[in-house]
């Protein structure tokens, strides 16, 4: 997380990206830690939140509500007032894989600390606004952006460790399939989720943390879209089949995965499907691979395509209140 100085105004304006989340490590938990997350830091879309003094809490724009409940939240934990007017002037999507909750979440506390001049971690919130319950990716993408990876949840309440955190090459492109005509699975059906589903296979796990250490890491560092497109397409085929039952097959959305196969034919580097969907996203070596994919494939009219960078840079502040 940035701050950008702004001695003129006394309000808080904070841009914060959405991000993907490419699979767990370990769902099986048998040494201790269960899921262990790989994300990415996005540059699209993302979410601008402004924030300034007012008699009372008020809220616009959109997801004004969850707003509300969060900055009430973040209040209590802080030990302030809620004297704020907020406005979203940008969101993003909600319940469509790109962590809309987390962001929105930590943007509104973050606005209230800084008008109370108080200061501010993700990590002392995360119980306080029921976030990073399973992932440490959200509140790292907030802070510092770039390609993430975290030892996932213990015995404590302390939200994930991230144990990695990686520059996302700046030539690759993510190429997103959004389904605007549904919802990824969320709220109790999430929780249900995970209640219900089958112990996840130990040898699967191992294969998973195999990979993510020994090939989606170091392609990372050196560069090398195949080998990393490859190890989080196997990733999401052995994460996906896991949650198939809860979301209707490998990927959420029949569209969705339609498109995907169209990339798989054409050979991209890979492919996936951001958390619970119905989000999916393609990986292109630059932005003329990524341009050329999308004039190449057929979505449909329920789909939209947009092209994005990693975003190895956290949420930006700007204002607060002058010293």
């Amino acid at each position: 997380m940035s701050d950008v100085p702004d001695s003129a105004a006394e309000s808080v304006r904070i841009e914060a990206p959405a991000r993907l989340h490419f699979g767990f490590l370990d769902l099986h938990g048998g040494l201790g830690r269960r899921f262990g997350s790989v994300g990415l830091a996005i540059d699209s879309p993302s979410l601008i939140l402004t924030a300034r003094p007012a008699d009372s809490l008020q809220a616009e724009g959109p997801e004004a509500e969850r707003v509300r409940r969060y900055a009430q939240a973040a209040a209590a934990h802080l030990g302030v007032g809620t004297r704020v007017a907020f406005r979203v002037e940008q969101a993003i999507p909600a319940h469509a894989g790109f962590g809309s909750g987390t962001q929105l979440a930590l943007a509104v506390a973050a606005a209230l600390a800084r008008l109370a001049g108080r200061p501010f971690s993700p990590e002392d919130f995360s119980n306080a606004l029921d976030r990073g319950n399973r992932s440490g990716v959200g509140l790292r993408a907030f802070t510092e952006g770039g390609l993430i990876v975290d030892g996932g949840r213990g015995a404590d309440a302390a939200p994930p460790p991230v144990i990695a955190r990686l520059p996302f090459p700046e030539a690759w492109r993510l190429v997103l399939i959004l389904d605007t005509s549904m919802a990824g699975v969320h709220g109790t059906r999430e929780v249900e989720a995970f209640r219900d589903l089958p112990r996840f296979p130990e040898a699967q796990a191992a294969e998973i943390c195999r990979i993510v250490l020994m090939q989606v890491l170091p392609a990372c560092v050196t560069g090398d879209a195949d080998a990393f497109g490859a190890g989080i397409t196997r990733m999401q085929d052995l994460v996906g089949d896991h949650f198939a039952p809860h979301q209707g097959g490998r990927y959420a959305s029949a569209s969705v995965a339609r498109v995907l196969e169209q990339a798989a034919q054409r050979g991209v580097a890979g492919y996936g499907q951001s958390s619970w969907g119905p989000t999916g996203f393609i990986l292109a070596r630059s932005e003329e691979e990524a341009k050329s994919l999308v004039s190449g494939l057929d979505g449909g009219d329920s789909l939209r395509f947009l092209i994005a960078r990693g975003r190895n840079t956290g949420a930006t502040v700007a204002g607060g209140i002058r010293a």
